[in-house]
């Protein structure tokens, strides 16, 4: 039985690969640690909470007594590290809070992972510490921005431009230093946009579907021309269990969906769907170092693992805006909440 700990297993994207692990593989143990912040949401898994093999702990990776004892209470065969301030916006109004979530607490996940996991090893003499793996799950946006042509490749220099993504790279750089270090399993993933169920309103796709339904403005940030590489949340977790399954430590994968898209485009085909009008569509000023361009060159993962995209964008938007039509009583508490 494999022993998997997830961090921010109540978030978008954790939520689902916990959801999706479950389902496929019978032959793990779930921990989800995840502090609940206004983006993380037990309602997520409420159809895997009374499976035997899952277990949720509510405690923050900052917190190094509590992570601790979780890792005495169990033997842990492999961390996916999800927990992360993401939102861009609010990264811009009060970075202090990325920087300690986000380095700190990946700092405080790969020391005592590594003291564990030595331990572990040595008193039972399990033929070393390779056999764990690590993976520190990151984003695209550590890389800055692309002009009009070009793709991030896995060699791309690291040139971050929100506190968002500094405080990512900073993170994948513990995470690439654990490995160089300490020889400690450490795997960085670096993904493109997510899109799919479960996914916080204040993100582009879900916040577009909200206001439409609502007919209230939607806000495209500057001229709408930024262009983002959109992959279906299902086959990122896919991706993800390749690489926990065949990756190999201190190998960066690039993640990628296939899809580049102009924002304004999504937008547009969100209304069209809906059968609302364009002129909802509100123009607001730029946010602040605003990237204009992300695409991810995916070859790696593909020719070494064999993973690769199964859901184009236009299957993918269209399941997931019927999924917030079936699912309006989850997504409309949050947009009133106070964050």
């Amino acid at each position: 039985m494999k022993r998997f700990l997830i961090t921010g297993g109540a978030g978008f994207i954790g939520s689902n690969f916990i959801i999706h692990i479950i389902k496929n593989r019978v032959d793990c143990h779930i921990v989800n640690y995840d502090l609940l912040t206004y983006a993380g949401n037990l309602e997520n898994l409420s159809g895997v909470m009374n499976d035997p093999r899952y277990v949720f702990i509510k405690g923050d990776i900052c917190d190094q007594a509590a992570v601790k004892k979780m890792f005495d209470d169990y033997d842990f065969d492999a961390v996916i590290h999800f927990a992360a301030e993401s939102h861009v916006d609010k990264s811009i109004t009060g970075p202090s809070q990325f920087v300690t979530t986000n380095v700190l607490g990946t700092q405080v996940l790969l020391q005592t992972a590594r003291e564990a996991w030595t331990a572990a090893d040595t008193n039972a003499n399990a033929g070393g510490i390779n056999n764990r793996r690590f993976i520190h799950v990151s984003t695209d946006e550590v890389y800055g921005t692309l002009g009009e042509t070009g793709y991030f490749t896995e060699s791309t220099p690291l040139a971050p431009n929100s506190p968002y993504s500094a405080s990512k790279a900073g993170s994948d750089l513990l995470a690439r230093a654990y490995f160089e270090t300490f020889g400690f399993p450490a795997i960085i993933t670096r993904c493109s946009n997510n899109y799919g169920p479960y996914q916080f309103p204040e993100k582009l796709i879900p916040l577009m579907i909200a206001n439409a339904l609502h007919d209230k403005p939607l806000p495209v940030y500057g001229d709408g021309l930024n262009v983002r590489d959109w992959l279906y949340v299902n086959d990122h977790c896919l991706a993800i269990e390749a690489i926990l399954n065949k990756g190999v430590p201190g190998e960066v994968y690039n993640i990628g969906g296939n899809n580049e898209k102009r924002n304004i485009d999504i937008v547009k085909l969100i209304l069209a769907e809906l059968g609302k009008p364009e002129t909802l569509i509100t123009f607001v000023e730029d946010r602040l170092g605003h990237d204009r361009r992300y695409a991810i060159d995916a070859a790696k993962i593909k020719n070494e693992l064999g993973w690769e995209p199964s859901v184009n964008f236009e299957t993918g938007i269209r399941e997931t805006i019927k999924w917030y039509l079936s699912n309006r009583d989850w997504w409309e508490k949050l947009i009133t909440a106070p964050h």
